[in-house]
């Protein structure tokens, strides 16, 4: 394989791994836009929502498509209760305090499915999503890489159009700029941000099936690293912005199939990390962000 044919086969196997990372920050960028807290328990969401998934496969025998729609929906409960139970009683207090309790509701998530599953591997059956690799014009494309771009393209812009064009979209931007000003216009917060927690968990559990499938394993533990760097990709693009999440999750994808392609893939989380350490310190807004300044 010549060198062009190689650099483009590790693009198309990076944009399928930031596409996965991009669905997941889109999670954590829209809770923070909202309400500005960090929601750690997302990587966990996307455990749940690949578990979901692996059991309406193994259980129902379903298809991938139907185990997806069904992760989402749990995940999207799951989200509106964490809300509700976790967050909501702390919404007025200190930044650290929500912080904590997200950090305890992850763990809480984590040891939970550990005591029910047991903390084993499960491996996504095969006739669940049967690969075959398509050869063109001397790249081999897997089937599972054409899924995981289209299915998270085909959700991004869904999300696109219900924050731009509806009507819960509009709510969503208004408490995001200016909750009091919201409650005045007759907008329901508590309604907006439960819609919020929902739709960003249903996309973790979205990106859980496409990592279920990508990496044909899923265990209790499997959200931690993937969700630490899908908060590093909204940080890098911006957190709070939409397109900056998506943009980020792509960065990282492409980043870490390179380094592990071209350099050695024992360092592949250690560069993922030090790309978070360089943007705070050069660009601590993201690539999207603008510093606005703050008024005293």
């Amino acid at each position: 394989m010549s060198i062009l044919l190689e650099f483009i086969q590790q693009m198309i196997n990076g944009l399928s791994l930031g596409a996965i990372y991009a669905l997941i920050a889109l999670g954590y960028t829209m809770v923070y836009g909202i309400i500005k807290l960090i929601n750690f328990a997302h990587g966990d969401i996307m455990m749940v929502g690949a578990f979901v998934g692996f059991f309406s496969l193994t259980l129902f025998g379903t298809n991938i498509i139907v185990a997806m729609v069904a992760a989402m929906l749990i995940c999207a409960i799951l989200g509106v209760l964490i809300e509700k139970v976790a967050y909501r009683p702390l919404r007025n207090s200190t930044r650290i305090a929500a912080l904590i309790t997200a950090i305890g509701v992850s763990l809480f998530l984590e040891y939970i499915t550990i005591f029910l599953l047991g903390p084993s591997q499960r491996v996504f059956p095969e006739s669940a999503f049967p690969i075959k690799a398509y050869n063109v014009a001397g790249l081999s494309i897997l089937n599972k890489d054409v899924f995981v771009i289209v299915s998270a393209v085909v959700l991004m812009l869904i999300l696109q159009y219900i924050i731009k064009w509806t009507k819960t979209g509009k709510a969503m931007r208004a408490v995001s700029l200016d909750q009091e000003a919201a409650v005045l216009m007759g907008i329901s917060v508590d309604k907006t941000i439960s819609i919020t927690f929902a739709i960003g968990s249903a996309l973790a559990a979205a990106a859980g099936v496409m990592y279920g499938v990508y990496y044909s394993t899923v265990n209790p533990l499997t959200g931690i690293i993937p969700g630490l760097k899908a908060f590093v990709a909204a940080v890098l693009g911006g957190i709070g912005i939409i397109p900056g999440a998506m943009a980020g999750g792509f960065i990282m994808g492409l980043l870490e199939t390179m380094v592990s392609g071209y350099g050695n893939s024992l360092y592949r989380d250690a560069v993922a990390f030090g790309v978070l350490i360089l943007i705070l310190l050069i660009k601590p807004t993201g690539l999207f962000g603008k510093d606005t300044g703050e008024k005293v």
